[in-house]
């Protein structure tokens, strides 16, 4: 009877935690003890952690792609695109810890789909039009000579007219090349498309212009050698990584970080764009920027009202944060004046409540969310900056409700913010103020840190007088806890799960905003803590959450099973009623189970969440196991378990052969497994 609860139930749980993830890294790379959170750096994902035997085994998914800001030289591209490699599917860290966790915690972080696409028109063409006017008329007096001509010529060829798909805006290119759609290269595109006539006669480019030059404009004293030599190293560094290499070795990097702040706004706009080139798919350079005190810089310009300044200078931080070494420096010195500058006003929390964003604010806000996205993937330092940073969390909340109330969960922001909430609910019980978590267990445990009440063996329910005390104990605390949450507090408050349920319900076209709610209520009903359970009730009982959930299952592909199985593992534990639990989740799950060397098998880790649910629910339901031998369950858990040809399957297999263990104890059954033609030897050997 008591096998499970020893072999199986102490040996393998899972978390879940979204990371940012080099897509070019190898699929499976160990980490280091500590590292979890410096994964090679690219960009925003979630990450899923899966504590497996005695390890705990961290399963980074990426995400996708880095946010590569583009300046608009090339058509305001604002995408970090990265390799079309695939998406990796996990990193794991191993932690040789033996704290038994019984349960899923969900980090992973989503990829956009090909996504709509949109043209932008370069921001700043026409005044680039304007300075080519300008030009004529001062060439038509001979004042600028040969060197304005160049300048006439080259703004026409690299800017004029320049469109683009949105792919290459701050994330959706890079996270869709990540996903399995490998969206072409946009950069071979016809990008002067439709302006062949134009070019025809203005076919010089910036071909009488060098880099030596372009840097040594910087530094002239005339505000339109500037912009043309942050205009030149903007479009020569769009694609070409020597160019950038050779602009940092000619001192470029400080130079452009002193024209963040010039008096001339356009100079603003061309130094911050040629910067978000520069330092696109660059580590040398993100760090040359950041030693040049270009963080300060561009806090400082964000603060100009500029929309077209601001979207270039969010799109420099989202470049910055996916590189994971600057993730805690980022995190240090930008949270605060970010909330206050962008979020607060932006999310609609700091004003009449009502999200109102004209589209350059959208897209302001859009690269702050990718920004924090990324930086929430980071360190459990980073973590705690942004749990506690005064009006981060409440404006992802404030942002993600007032979306559902009108209607808007497809919103790409809406992403980004559900992932922020994911990430940052990673490791909650254990990483939250003691003070807080004190208020949420109560009293609870005993001396020993067991929870009182639990499972001793396979069939020892608690009494029903157990029960009732803790269930009032329970509407306590919840009562308590309920009330006006403020910053963090929304990260374990039951208003939570409401708002993720809605999203679960609502959001059908972005698979990932989903994907993110489930790991987020993975993350916050995981481990044996008492607040788990209460939440996993709250999402059973008054949110009727496994609806939803188990519609989600039947459409899912492998990386949404882990966050939906990692949760269902966790609900399992904590249900009240198995047997009711049983007659809804059991056939869903049986029928994602492989029973034949043919069939399609998801990956282990969603096997061995699958059957950890089922042994959940047959330790108390005999339900659970009339329904797994009813919808031809043993002869997959049979196959499950001879199969051992692998580390992964040996994992799934020791599973089975505990369920299956389990099963046995139902003597009433031993029929029906006859019938079948399996023995006890069957059900009880290796």
């Amino acid at each position: 009877g008591g096998q499970y609860g020893t072999t199986l139930r102490s040996s393998f749980s899972s978390r879940s935690q979204s990371n940012g993830v080099d897509p070019r890294a190898s699929l499976y790379q160990p980490l280091a003890k500590k590292d979890f959170g410096t994964l090679k750096g690219s960009g925003w994902s979630s990450r899923s952690a899966v504590d497996l035997t005695p390890h705990k085994r961290m399963a980074t998914i990426s995400n996708g792609g880095l946010p590569k800001g583009r300046g608009y030289a090339t058509g305001y591209a604002m995408s970090q695109a990265t390799n079309t490699s695939p998406r990796p599917n996990s990193f794991h860290e191993r932690t040789y810890r033996s704290r038994q966790n019984f349960d899923t915690l969900s980090l992973r972080s989503l990829r956009l789909g090909a996504g709509a696409a949109r043209t932008i028109r370069a921001p700043a063409m026409r005044t680039l039009q304007r300075f080519q006017s300008n030009n004529r008329s001062r060439l038509s007096t001979g004042s600028f000579g040969n060197m304005q001509a160049v300048s006439q010529a080259g703004v026409g060829n690299s800017y004029m007219g320049m469109m683009e798909h949105n792919s290459r805006a701050p994330s959706v290119r890079s996270l869709a090349e990540s996903s399995h759609h490998h969206l072409q290269d946009q950069r071979n595109m016809e990008m002067y498309n439709g302006h062949s006539t134009l070019l025809s006669h203005q076919s010089g480019g910036f071909d009488d212009i060098d880099l030596p030059s372009a840097v040594k404009y910087l530094i002239a004293s005339d505000p339109n050698l500037q912009v043309l030599g942050a205009a030149y190293l903007q479009h020569k560094c769009y694609s070409d990584s020597n160019a950038k290499k050779q602009a940092r070795s000619l001192q470029a990097m400080p130079k452009l970080v002193k024209l963040f702040n010039s008096p001339n706004q356009e100079v603003q706009r061309h130094a911050t764009g040629a910067m978000r080139n520069l330092i696109y798919d660059n580590a040398e350079n993100k760090l040359a920027l950041v030693e040049e005190n270009g963080i300060y810089e561009l806090m400082r310009t964000l603060r100009e009202p500029d929309d077209e300044l601001r979207k270039n200078v969010t799109g420099i931080l989202w470049n910055l944060s996916s590189s994971d070494n600057l993730k805690d420096r980022l995190a240090r010195d930008t949270l605060e004046q970010l909330t206050d500058l962008v979020l607060v006003p932006l999310s609609g929390l700091g004003g009449s409540g009502v999200i109102q964003q004209n589209p350059s604010e959208a897209e302001i806000f859009y690269n702050s969310t990718g920004f924090l996205r990324n930086l929430s993937s980071a360190s459990q330092q980073t973590r705690q900056k942004m749990r506690e940073c005064h009006g981060l969390v409440d404006s992802m909340i404030h942002y993600v409700n007032s979306s559902l109330e009108v209607g808007k969960s497809e919103d790409k922001s809406v992403e980004n913010a559900v992932c922020v909430l994911r990430n940052l609910s990673y490791r909650l019980y254990d990483e939250m103020p003691p003070s807080s978590l004190q208020r949420l267990e109560g009293h609870r445990r005993n001396n020993s840190g067991m929870v009182t009440g639990e499972l001793v063996g396979c069939f020892s329910p608690q009494s029903k007088k157990a029960r009732e005390h803790y269930l009032n104990a329970d509407i306590v605390t919840f009562t308590e806890v309920s009330k006006d949450p403020k910053g963090m507090e929304w990260l374990w408050n039951p208003q939570i799960v409401g708002i993720y349920n809605r999203l679960l319900q609502r959001c059908e076209l972005n698979k990932h905003t989903t994907e993110a709610a489930s790991g987020a209520l993975q993350n916050i009903t995981a481990g044996d803590r008492r607040w788990a359970g209460v939440l996993s009730r709250l999402a059973l009982e008054q949110e009727r959450i496994l609806n939803p959930v188990l519609d989600r299952v039947r459409t899912a592909d492998h990386h949404q099973l882990r966050s939906l199985t990692g949760l269902i593992r966790n609900l399992s534990r904590h249900a009240r009623n198995k047997d009711e639990m049983s007659t809804k989740v059991v056939s869903h799950l049986i029928e994602k189970l492989p029973g034949s060397i043919g069939d399609k098998a998801p990956p282990a880790d969603v096997i061995v969440n699958i059957i950890a649910v089922l042994n959940n629910l047959v330790v108390e339901s005999p339900m659970a196991a009339r329904d797994i031998v009813y919808f031809d369950g043993l002869r997959k858990l049979f196959y499950i378990k001879k199969r051992r040809d692998s580390s992964d399957n040996e994992k799934s297999s020791r599973a089975a052969a505990s369920l299956l263990g389990n099963m046995w104890q139902y003597t009433k059954l031993h029929r029906d497994f006859k019938m079948k033609g399996y023995r006890k030897e069957d059900f009880l050997g290796l």
